[in-house]
């Protein structure tokens, strides 16, 4: 049994061929109106507004986005320094320690020495790295001008 002999259910085509084939401009309603006509200083008026509501989403986004990346770099800094702190203290309380185990074998004179001594080459071979790295940073910020080809 076919749904469109079903009582309540409509079938979806349209009744009959003509109705179907009809389009919007076969509709009277629509002749009675002529098209809008717009001015090129109409489209460039619309350019114009349509540009500058881009420009304040663009700003808008960025000064979000600009407050974003300044809460988290307050907060990177703000961690970094309690993580440089905390640092410090380890090496002090290591360093501390070092000398209190050295200096059954050593004599507490030579558990420093030692210690202190050994802190100073490792920190001697960091500073070279840093100087290492300034001068990379400095011979790719000059600029040296090469003479001129004028021939």
């Amino acid at each position: 049994m076919p749904l469109e002999d079903e009582e309540g259910i409509e079938p979806i085509q349209a009744k009959n061929a003509s109705e179907a084939m009809r389009g919007p401009q076969d509709d009277q309603s629509y002749a009675d109106h002529p098209a809008p006509t717009r001015s090129l200083a109409d489209d460039l008026e619309a350019l114009f507004e349509d540009t500058k509501t881009y420009l304040d989403a663009e700003m808008s986004y960025q000064k979000s986005r600009a407050g974003f990346v300044a809460n988290r770099l307050k907060q990177t800094v703000a961690f970094g320094v309690v993580a440089a702190y905390l640092a410090v203290l380890a090496t002090i309380g290591l360093t501390v320690g070092l000398i209190i185990a050295l200096t059954p074998l050593i004599t507490a004179w030579g558990a420093t020495a030692v210690v202190v001594l050994a802190l100073l080459i490792i920190a001697f071979l960091f500073a070279r790295k840093a100087g290492r790295a300034w001068n990379d940073i400095m011979g790719a910020v000059k600029s040296e001008e090469e003479p001129a080809d004028h021939g």
